[in-house]
């Protein structure tokens, strides 16, 4: 029986890396969903395309550069204990094989952890403070480094703009902060976790990333090249806070359901605390 036709080759992937504007020594943060790109040459499971795409961009990035996976697990909200060690992420199935590789570090944040290898990869990850959106934690690091949004079959949004919204005090979201456990070899410890949650009180709090992904494809900061099936595309994060510093002043509701629906949602107060 004749072998299903590839969708791309390591040489494609490479190529399409290489058109884009990142540089050595970058810190890029991935979203992925590497099926949709289809099949690649010579890969018979996932576990080698996740060495496909893991090879070529550390090679992209060089010796000094450093990847980035969220492996957000939202366990105090859930009412789950976490384990940086063992506990899953639900980020797609790069994130966790980069997650479980040998040189991999993760983030201890309860809520909101990253894994990276690379030069950076302890100075992003250690220390993770109990504000997963605070100055001082990955995202304001990562802010920090002007670091690269590599989106793999999505647009130019990212959990990142999350970051950039409690940055702009945008009215919709607020911190609140949950209770929960944490277990490190072996040892386990009560622990609180402050994340930045919208409003429940209107679907229209609901985040869309649509306009922002138009306004920064036409302001040429979202580049893309295609790949197989797909599309791979990146933004740097310094480009990100520049448009919403920029927009969100007079488009307030842009990353919400509500510009689209024409509304001001009611925001109802809601608690900041989840004890145990």
């Amino acid at each position: 029986m004749p072998q299903t036709r590839a969708h791309y080759t390591a040489a494609d992937l490479d190529a399409a890396l290489n058109r884009l504007p990142l540089e050595r020594g970058d810190v890029l943060f991935l979203h992925s969903n590497l099926g949709f790109f289809g099949r690649p040459e010579g890969c018979t499971g996932s576990a080698d395309v996740c060495h496909l795409f893991f090879d070529t961009l550390m090679r992209r990035l060089g010796g000094n550069g450093t990847l980035v996976v969220p492996t957000f697990t939202y366990s105090f909200p859930r009412r789950q204990l976490f384990d940086p060690a063992e506990t899953a992420s639900g980020m797609g199935a790069f994130a966790e094989w980069l997650r479980l590789h040998p040189d991999a570090q993760r983030s201890h944040d309860p809520c909101y952890s990253v894994a990276a290898v690379g030069a950076h990869a302890e100075t992003l990850t250690a220390h993770a403070p109990e504000n997963s959106f605070a100055p001082e934690a990955f995202f304001g690091r990562f802010l920090n480094a002007d670091g690269v949004v590599l989106n793999l079959n999505f647009d130019a949004g990212s959990t990142f703009l999350h970051y950039l919204e409690r940055q702009l005090g945008v009215p919709y979201r607020f911190d609140k902060t949950f209770e929960g456990h944490i277990r490190e070899r072996g040892e386990t410890r009560r622990a609180k976790s402050t994340i930045h949650v919208r409003y429940l009180s209107s679907e229209a709090t609901v985040p869309v990333f649509e306009p922002f992904h138009a306004l920064a494809t036409e302001a040429g900061l979202f580049v893309t090249e295609k790949l197989g099936r797909g599309r791979l595309g990146c933004i740097r994060a310094s480009d990100c806070r520049h448009l919403l510093t920029e927009t969100l002043p007079r488009r307030p509701w842009l990353l919400t359901r509500a510009e689209a629906l024409g509304v001001i949602p009611e925001l109802i107060p809601e608690p900041t605390y989840q004890a145990l």
